[in-house]
């Protein structure tokens, strides 16, 4: 079995459904239920790539017929980085401990993970630190610790190895690592929501009852 570990940059939001909601958004992002981060589940990856594949004769063979397996197999996309408000610096793409333990382990590669002495401290790049010590994302002041700003530096290096896009190779100055704790916070609470309709195929106009709200990230 060959295994290959793509990377996603989403550029524009994303949105997998959840299916029914039991919350105030009606249309929820699939999230792992323990650590309430999102995530795209396999199948809906394949289903995406399968619908694209213009090879008619590797299809059935790599993706699979209804009553038969294809040759390819997905597992699910976990998020690695995640953009969010600064109040300098416009944004920062947060990580923590966690997402880079796992990226480390799935990418095989060696990573100073730093330490983290509780919730409230992080790892930030000079774009979003004031006077060196302090980062604001969203409505929560962050303290930044000392003397691993090498580690950053190392971290920040393997994660611009994913993408070659314009945004990302901003992230040496504008990467934050927070705790655990406060990631499943900001992955869960800063998730963009928009406002929907539903429009009647026959009428062309909206369905009575089809304003709902969607969650993206």
């Amino acid at each position: 079995m060959n295994q290959k570990i793509f990377t996603l940059f989403a550029r524009t939001p994303v949105h997998v459904g959840a299916g029914n909601s039991v919350g105030a958004i009606d249309s929820p992002i699939t999230r792992e239920r323990h650590t309430r981060i999102p995530v795209l589940p396999g199948s809906a990856l394949k289903g995406v790539l399968a619908d694209f594949w213009s090879n008619g004769a590797e299809h059935d063979r790599l993706f699979g017929k209804p009553d038969q397996s294809g040759r390819l197999l997905f597992g699910e996309a976990r998020t690695l980085a995640f953009p969010l408000r600064s109040a300098k610096g416009a944004f920062a793409w947060i990580t923590c401990p966690l997402a880079l333990l796992r990226f480390q382990r799935d990418a095989g590669k060696s990573l100073p993970v730093p330490a983290l002495p509780d919730t409230m401290s992080c790892l930030a790049g000079n774009a979003v630190l004031f006077e060196g010590s302090k980062a604001v994302l969203e409505e929560y002041v962050l303290t930044q610790i000392q003397n691993a700003s090498e580690d950053l530096e190392k971290i920040a290096a393997a994660l611009l190895e994913l993408s070659d896009d314009p945004v990302w190779t901003e992230i040496t100055d504008h990467l934050v690592i927070v705790s655990d704790e406060m990631f499943s916070y900001f992955v869960e609470n800063a998730c963009e929501v928009v406002t929907r309709i539903r429009i009647n195929d026959a009428t062309g106009t909206v369905d009575n009852g089809a304003l709902f709200n969607q969650e993206q990230v």
